[in-house]
């Protein structure tokens, strides 16, 4: 069997790296000229490192990543207990994406991977799909994996009509830096007034990781620092040192990444004969529930696993389907309860009850990989 996947990020590599070891033939486009990452830090949670330990690379993960805890402060410094969660239910690893999708690229092999590649589009017949590239060459495959992201080129000939839709007044800003010389003794994620919430994070290598969210913003105005600096006001108010302006300020302008968050709409449809959807492609979703990438990890297994048990390809994307829609409506659920929580306090709980939820499912792809989540 043979699989094209578009798409060399985190999810596109996962997903050539599951479909490899399941003994499938697997070629991976990527339109940028190099394996990268855009944004900072990103945040694992135990089902997405479980699928790296059955995949043989959880150990290299950990080794480039640092264990964390999603515990939330309110602008007082004061802590927001949710004692009905166990400490299970906050931790994760927090890693860097370019290093983390370097790690991936180099266990998929990079003779797999055609770079400067763009999908153009694909035909789809009774036992292959051709998909034609952007260097002028078309591959025939048995199955194409869309995994290129919010902005899916595969998605817009899959399910036309479902572009990518502003989360209307939803910014972030970012930035990874060496320790600058502030004293930062702790990690600390913040949730403030007017919609903001925010922190910082020490990383494995010595550098901090800070972000500033707000819903509901409104038009901004002036430069990032300037933009990311007027909201960690919410965030620290009455805190006797307030370390996020701190980071703020000495981070260089050309380094704080700006965002206005982009969703994708539920789709009808993920799947067609031979053609599926993966990880933002099909979900991209907020990231105030620091989710998203553990989540299309899964996508990617649970893909791989039901290639090697359906009967044929069409079924098992269609199994695939059957198993992800009905998930992510969930998740969509879960995301909102947090999104439109009313306090800081209920957001708290309502984030672990997320992330409970999300690392005590029971697993939905065992099989040749023994993946487990």
């Amino acid at each position: 069997m043979r699989a094209v996947v578009i798409g060399g990020g985190i999810v596109g590599l996962t997903s050539g790296l599951a479909l490899r070891r399941a003994g499938i033939d697997v070629m991976i486009c990527e339109r940028a000229p190099e394996i990268r990452a855009a944004g900072a830090g990103l945040g694992l949670w135990a089902n997405a490192l479980a699928v790296f330990d059955e995949l043989g690379i959880g150990e290299q993960v950990r080794a480039n990543g640092k264990p964390s805890e999603m515990y939330f402060h309110d602008p007082a410094g004061r802590l927001l207990e949710t004692p009905e969660f166990g400490v299970e239910d906050h931790q994760y690893l927090l890693v860097h994406r370019a290093k983390l999708n370097d790690l991936l690229a180099d266990a998929v092999g990079r003779e797999n991977i055609r770079l400067a590649t763009a999908f153009q589009t694909y035909e789809e017949h009774h036992d292959q799909v051709t998909v034609r590239l952007s260097d002028g060459s078309a591959e025939n495959a048995d199955l194409l994996v869309g995994a290129d992201g919010t902005y899916s080129a595969v998605r817009a000939q899959l399910v036309p009509g479902a572009e990518a839709q502003e989360h209307p007044g939803h910014q972030v800003w970012r930035a990874v830096i060496p320790a600058p010389g502030i004293a930062v003794s702790e990690d600390r994620l913040i949730l403030g007034t007017h919609g903001c919430r925010g922190g910082y994070v020490r990383t494995h290598d010595g550098f901090v990781y800070w972000l500033v969210n707000q819903f509901r913003s409104p038009a901004l105005t002036g430069s990032r620092k300037q933009q990311a600096l007027h909201r960690a006001q919410y965030l620290e108010q009455g805190a006797p040192n307030p370390v996020l302006a701190e980071l703020i300020a000495a981070t260089p302008e050309e380094q704080i990444l700006h965002n206005q968050i982009m969703l994708v709409p539920p789709l009808p449809h993920w799947v067609s004969g031979r053609v599926a959807l993966a990880g933002d492609a099909a979900h991209a979703m907020s990231p105030h529930i620091t989710a998203g990438a553990t989540l299309g990890i899964e996508d990617a297994v649970l893909l791989s696993y039901l290639l090697t048990t359906a009967a044929d390809v069409p079924a098992a994307l269609a199994a695939y389907e059957a198993s992800q829609i009905p998930q992510y409506a969930r998740v969509s659920r879960l995301s909102a309860a947090v999104e439109h929580s009313r306090t800081p306090q209920e957001f708290a709980h309502h984030y672990a009850a997320f992330s409970h939820w999300m690392i005590t499912q029971e697993p939905r792809h065992h099989g040749p990989n023994r993946v487990t989540a």
